[in-house]
């Protein structure tokens, strides 16, 4: 179903995308406001970081430490009393990193209404060993179009990270050329 590339006999066996997919809940209290009485956009990202982390250990079968986050997006405050479900898969991988991605929902705690998303993040993982040093991870299998979808946005979502890099690391390595100092 994907245009991954294939991988050398004797590597790792894939995992499906709902191997290692999870839902971390939590409701929101007052010691979770900020200034304005919303909840803090600092402990929605704790969240998302740790559910993302969660997948990305699971589905590496290890340690695995959060490298970068692309486009938090806070779509919608998020109130005291509300049940944040956060919600993550990983998206795609690579050779020892993984993309996560997050969907934040919330529904009041006392109601039957139907859960509105009210943010959504990327994570970029590397899975490492003992010593830190990064590891080899399965490739994720997606199982579903959707699934599909997400894994080939992130492969649009890596090369623009790489770019990035690359074009921050040109401009810099020319202003230092030309003895502009930061």
């Amino acid at each position: 179903m994907t245009d991954q590339a294939p991988r050398p006999e004797g590597d790792i066996p894939g995992k499906p995308t709902a191997a290692s997919r999870t839902t971390l809940s939590h409701i929101m209290t007052g010691s979770d406001t900020n200034l304005l009485g919303t909840v803090h956009g600092g402990v929605i990202m704790k969240l998302v970081d740790d559910a993302a982390g969660a997948v990305a250990g699971r589905h590496s079968g290890g340690p695995a430490v959060t490298a970068s986050m692309d486009e938090m997006v806070f779509l919608e405050p998020v109130r005291v009393g509300d049940l944040v479900h956060v919600r993550a898969q990983v998206n795609w991988t690579g050779r020892s990193s993984m993309e996560v991605g997050v969907r934040v929902m919330a529904e009041r705690w006392n109601e039957s209404t139907p859960a509105s998303q009210v943010g959504s993040a990327y994570l970029v993982f590397a899975a490492v060993d003992a010593d830190g040093r990064p590891r080899r991870v399965p490739p994720v299998i997606p199982e579903t179009e959707r699934d599909n979808r997400r894994y080939q946005e992130a492969q649009i979502r890596r090369t623009h990270r790489l770019a990035r890099r690359r074009a921050i690391k040109e401009l810099r390595e020319k202003r230092a050329a030309d003895g502009i100092e930061d």
